[in-house]
């Protein structure tokens, strides 16, 4: 299938990378026809700009349904191979598109073993600085309607149980029923992607503050 929609927002998204001199580990689409739909994973790595982080994730959703839907209102784009599929003309959907943006920790940067330390200290140190974290970015993110989580995995080894995996996830919906053309479109993305790497720089910021904090505690 062919998203020409997409792909415009892809060369967006890796332009506004170019001009701030953002060199991703990974740049790549994907597509599953099975399920109509078609993505963009993007990784930043981030061990010269954070402390305590390893790299930056950022997900980018999208489907046939809601690119059918954006090519119904823009000129120009009469000729959209979507627009003739009966399926994907007839099933009318908010024209959002999805992002997920993930901060993934170092661990054992985050968990220093301390040999005066017994038990389990990792965890429960971790969890105080989380939960720091967390009161921080519901304080940055207040005038947003985002939702943001941790993913984290346990394991253990002589010491005690630590944290093998500490992720801080966002999600973030933006909607795109008012352009009507494919410049528009394209202005739009270049916006909101200025506000997705500010936000993840201020993220970034508070999180080196909290842990540096702790850390040195």
């Amino acid at each position: 299938m062919h998203y020409p929609i997409f792909k415009s927002i892809v060369n967006t998204v890796d332009t506004q990378l170019d001009k701030r001199g953002i060199n991703s580990r990974k740049f790549k689409t994907w597509e599953d026809n099975k399920i109509n739909a078609i993505g963009l994973e993007l990784v930043i790595d981030l061990e010269k700009t954070s402390d305590f982080m390893s790299s930056l994730s950022i997900n980018f959703d999208w489907d046939s349904f809601r690119e059918t839907t954006v090519a119904r209102q823009l000129d120009g784009m009469e000729g959209h191979p979507f627009l003739k599929i009966e399926k994907l003309s007839k099933t009318p959907v908010i024209p959002t598109i999805d992002i997920e943006m993930t901060w993934l920790f170092d661990v054992e940067v985050c968990q220093p073993e301390l040999p005066d330390q017994e038990g389990n200290y990792r965890i429960e140190q971790a969890s105080k600085w989380m939960e720091s974290i967390s009161k921080q970015i519901n304080t940055l993110f207040k005038k947003d309607n985002i939702i943001t989580r941790w993913h984290i995995e346990i394991d253990g080894d002589e010491n005690g149980k630590y944290l093998s995996a500490i992720n801080l996830i966002s999600y973030f919906q933006y909607e795109l029923s008012s352009p009507s053309t494919v410049n528009e479109v394209n202005d739009l993305v270049s916006r909101k992607m200025q506000e997705l790497l500010l936000k993840a720089s201020r993220v970034i910021h508070k999180c080196d503050e909290v842990l540096k904090e702790s850390v040195a505690a």
